[in-house]
C-alpha cells in the first residue's frame, strides 16, 4: 500500500505542476486509490482468492457544457479515457494493466457521479501449462475489461481546484472464451481519490437551450447484423475456431432514449463441433453422437440506450435448437453499437451463460426504419 500511495502523489504532483492557467479547455484529472475483495462467482477460483486487491486509478476528463442536445438530456456528462492497475493479491494471478474510455453521468446536483468504463487489459501472469497452471481465470495474456463506479463527488475544495470523491465499483476481467481456460475475475472495490481540475480558472457555463419537448416518435426499424470472432472450448488444448452469428430482428424505439428489440439468430460455432468429437471419444459413458450438429438457433429480447451516437445493449435469448448441451440455454448479451450514419452501425458484444463468457463478437449491421409508426 506504501508503494501506491507513493505512485498517486508522484503523478497528482506532476499533473498539477504542468498545469497551464490559461488553458481554455475543460479538462478534470482524478487519481483514486481502490481496495477490494474478488467475487467467488465460481467455486473454481476459490484457490486464487488469498488477498485484497489493491489498485490505481488514474482517469482524464472532458467535459461537456450542452453544445449538442444530447449533452443537455443527459444532464452533461463528461467523456474521458483511464489507466487502471491492479494487483489482484496473488501470484498466480498477477496483476493486471487497463486502458478504458468511459462516460461520467451526473445526478443530485452533480454530487453523485455514474462512470461506464470499457476496454482492455494486459494481465502479467496468464496460465500456462506448464509454469502456471493454476491460473484458470485468465488463459490469455491479452483481456477485455469493463467497469462500473458510483462516487460522492465534491469537484471543488475551499474555493480551489482540488476536489475529492470516494465511492464503490466493480471491475470485471475476461477474454471471453478467446482461449480457455477463462473463469473470469471480478473486484468488488471501494475508493477515495483526488480530482484538479486543469482549467480552473476559466469561467465554463452549461448552456440551456430550448429542447424539443414533442413526444418522440419513429417507426419500426428492421435489422439485419453479421458478427463473428475466435473463440475456443472448454476444454483446455484443443484448438481456437472461428465463429459467425446472423441475426435479423426488429426494434423499436419508444423515447428519445431507449428501444425495445425482439429478433432471432443462428450461431455457427465451430470450436463446439471439435468439442462434441472430442468429448464423444474421451466419454463414452455420456453415449454422445461425435455427428451432433453444433448448430444452434436462438431468439431474443432486448434493450437499447442511445446516447449520442453510440448505444448500449442488453439482450436476453433462449436456444430454440439446441441439439448438444453446451452451458445453458439461456444466453445473455453486453455490447455496444456505433451508428454511421442513420443505416449502418459496427458493435462489439459479450455473449454469456450466466457468468461464464462465450464470446466476444465483432459485427456490422444496417437498420432499415418502415413507414409506419
Amino acid at each position: 500500500m506504501k508503494n501506491i500511495l507513493t505512485l498517486l502523489l508522484l503523478v497528482f504532483s506532476t499533473i498539477v505542476s504542468g498545469q497551464e492557467e490559461t488553458s481554455s479547455k475543460a479538462n478534470t484529472f482524478d487519481v483514486n486509490y481502490t481496495y477490494g475483495v474478488i467475487w467467488n462467482h465460481n467455486p473454481n477460483i476459490l484457490h486464487l482468492i488469498t488477498g485484497h486487491p489493491e489498485g490505481v486509478l488514474l482517469s482524464w476528463n472532458r467535459k461537456t457544457f450542452g453544445k449538442k442536445e444530447w449533452e443537455q438530456r443527459f444532464n452533461y456528462p463528461d467523456i474521458g479515457v483511464s489507466f487502471n492497475y491492479h494487483n489482484l493479491k496473488n501470484k498466480n494471478l498477477g496483476d493486471t494493466y487497463s486502458l478504458y474510455t468511459h462516460y461520467n453521468f451526473y445526478f443530485l446536483k452533480r454530487n453523485l457521479m455514474l462512470r461506464t468504463g470499457i476496454g482492455v487489459s494486459l494481465a502479467s501472469n496468464p496460465y500456462d501449462h506448464e509454469t502456471n497452471n493454476r491460473n484458470v481465470a485468465f488463459g490469455s495474456r491479452l483481456l477485455n475489461s469493463t467497469y462500473l463506479m458510483l462516487n460522492y463527488k465534491k469537484e471543488s475544495l475551499f474555493n480551489t481546484p482540488f476536489g475529492i470523491q470516494a465511492g464503490f465499483g466493480i471491475t470485471h476481467y475476461s477474454n471471453g472464451n478467446y482461449k480457455s481456460p477463462n473463469t473470469s475475475v471480478n473486484v468488488i472495490s471501494a475508493n477515495i481519490g483526488l480530482s484538479y481540475n486543469l482549467n480552473y480558472q476559466k469561467i465554463h457555463t452549461y448552456l440551456h437551450t430550448e429542447l424539443d419537448s414533442k413526444s418522440f416518435k419513429e417507426s419500426f426499424a428492421y435489422n439485419v447484423a453479421l458478427s463473428g470472432g475466435i473463440n475456443q472450448g472448454d476444454v483446455i488444448g484443443i484448438k481456437q475456431f472461428p465463429f459467425y452469428v446472423v441475426a435479423a430482428y426488429a426494434d423499436k424505439r419508444i423515447g428519445r432514449f431507449s428501444g425495445f428489440q425482439l429478433g432471432a439468430e443462428i450461431f455457427l460455432s465451430k470450436f463446439l463441433k471439435e468439442e462434441i468429437k472430442y468429448n464423444a471419444v474421451a466419454y463414452p459413458n455420456r453415449n454422445i453422437d461425435p455427428d451432433t450438429d453444433y448448430k444452434r438457433v436462438g431468439v431474443f429480447v432486448g434493450h437499447e440506450l442511445w446516447v449520442n451516437k453510440m448505444t448500449f445493449i442488453t439482450q436476453v435469448g433462449y436456444y430454440v435448437y439446441y441439439p448438444y448441451s453446451f452451458e445453458k440455454r439461456i444466453y445473455g448479451r453486453l455490447g455496444f453499437k456505433r451508428y454511421f450514419g442513420k443505416r449502418y452501425f459496427g458493435m462489439i458484444n459479450l455473449k454469456v451463460h450466466g457468468a461464464a463468457a462465450e464470446a466476444i463478437e465483432f459485427g456490422i449491421g444496417i437498420r432499415l426504419k418502415s413507414n409506419k409508426k
